[in-house]
């Protein structure tokens, strides 16, 4: 049947306005842009990560086609011995500890706290056999910083953060900076990564960087994205479709009987477009297109998403604020707000996956279920990224009854207003 509302999204690329969906148009008609080198007059590749570097304050951005290509670089520079330890926490997606497995590392999960991020006393007890921590900022909510680097370098550990959700957010440190000055997420680590994929801070539908100040790490990273090479040809056309066929078709069939998500499927199933998460990485396996330098056309598409960055996280802050007003006082977990961006708004009732049911069926509302398995997406084999039931019972619980509210740019303050009516009938 037709849907009565208009369809409210958190996922299928958030960001995408009409300048990038023209954009990414006008690109599917210039192949000589798309794969690109650095090095070549006026590339993208290389004013993008020149932005990084000047907005973070580091010495070194190499862009990557992923996330998790950023963080397999990473992992390959550190020179592990083979079958190291590599802590990361429970409650995350695959796509953290799969670059761990094809690094021939073990992934080693430990417990997070009601916040979501890293639970301290689970890294403490890890920490003296584990040498490497990947640190995650999940949801936009820094995690404790601080005391994670000071805990592995008293145990003389390696910590990466994981900024996946969390480009723009800032942390406080009164380490070598004057009067607990704020200093951006990235910078506090041995080395950091950012995602650009399609539900990400901004987005290039697939994307990442992997940034440091370390002159051995850094030269280890340009080594690899030269390595890695660039994707081919139908790979990042795939990308290009996308943000033109969610914004001209996808979306607007959303409203009637189910169409919109027909035809993605369809889409996908005929690689049209690509997967957010492909089978084998469901697996643990690792598909052919990662991992691979950043093309330049998808280095286009950042840069223009990148210029929108403070005003795509004040969006997001000014509709929290919204919630938290409204929430207040209901029978649902509100998230920690300091120096949140939120890239979603994770909110925790004991109905959440019911909420998350009635939401898309009977309201026209996709919300999100990040992540309503310990690790996400649900049918991840655990087994297979070695992860083990009961090993993190917080984790797993938070698993059960989190759900995450739209704050991104397209989430108007009447569509906040739907939400949090729908939502209150559930108090």
């Amino acid at each position: 049947m037709i849907k009565k509302f208009k369809p409210i999204s958190i996922s299928l690329s958030p960001n995408v306005q009409k300048d990038d969906v023209f954009l990414a148009l006008k690109l599917l008609f210039q192949p000589w842009k798309w794969a690109g080198h650095k090095s070549a007059l006026g590339s993208a590749i290389a004013s993008l990560e020149n932005e990084f570097k000047k907005y973070l304050g580091v010495k070194y951005a190499f862009s990557f086609n992923s996330g998790r290509s950023s963080l397999f670089a990473i992992l390959k520079a550190l020179n592990l011995p083979e079958n190291s330890d590599v802590m990361l926490q429970a409650f995350t997606c695959n796509a953290v500890p799969n670059p761990i497995l094809w690094a021939n590392l073990n992934p080693a999960y430990i417990d997070c706290a009601n916040d979501f991020n890293a639970d301290l006393s689970s890294l403490r007890a890890r920490a003296k056999q584990s040498k490497v921590l990947i640190l995650q900022h999940t949801f936009g909510l820094p995690a404790n910083t601080e005391e994670a680097n000071l805990i592995m370098r008293q145990n003389g550990g390696i910590m990466i953060e994981d900024c996946a959700h969390a480009l723009g957010a800032e942390y406080r440190s009164n380490v070598g900076l004057p009067n607990e000055a704020l200093a951006k997420v990235g910078t506090f680590g041995n080395v950091g990564f950012f995602s650009f994929s399609r539900d990400k801070v901004i987005s290039c539908v697939y994307g990442g960087m992997a940034v440091t100040n370390n002159d051995e790490i850094g030269k280890k990273l340009e080594a690899l994205q030269k390595e890695f090479g660039m994707p081919g040809f139908f790979w990042i056309k795939q990308q290009l479709m996308h943000p033109v066929l969610l914004h001209f078709i996808i979306l607007p069939l959303y409203h009637f009987f189910d169409l919109g998500k027909i035809f993605l499927v369809a889409s996908q199933w005929l690689h049209i477009l690509s997967k957010a998460v492909s089978w084998q990485e469901k697996r643990g396996l690792r598909p052919d297109y990662f991992p691979k330098a950043l093309p330049n056309a998808l280095a286009i598409l950042a840069l223009n998403q990148f210029k929108k960055l403070e005003t795509f996280n004040a969006h997001r802050k000014k509709i929290a604020e919204f919630y938290y007003q409204e929430l207040a006082g209901t029978s649902f977990g509100l998230p920690k707000k300091e120096n949140n961006i939120f890239l979603r708004f994770a909110v925790t009732h004991p109905k959440a996956h019911e909420i998350l049911y009635d939401a898309w069926h009977k309201e026209n509302m996709l919300l999100g279920d990040w992540y309503t398995s310990v690790i996400a997406p649900f049918d991840t084999k655990l087994d297979e990224v070695k992860y083990t039931m009961g090993s993190c019972p917080n984790a797993e619980r938070l698993a059960q009854k989190t759900l995450n509210l739209p704050t991104h740019i397209n989430i108007s303050m009447e569509e906040a207003k739907r939400i949090v009516t729908f939502l209150k009938k559930w108090n």
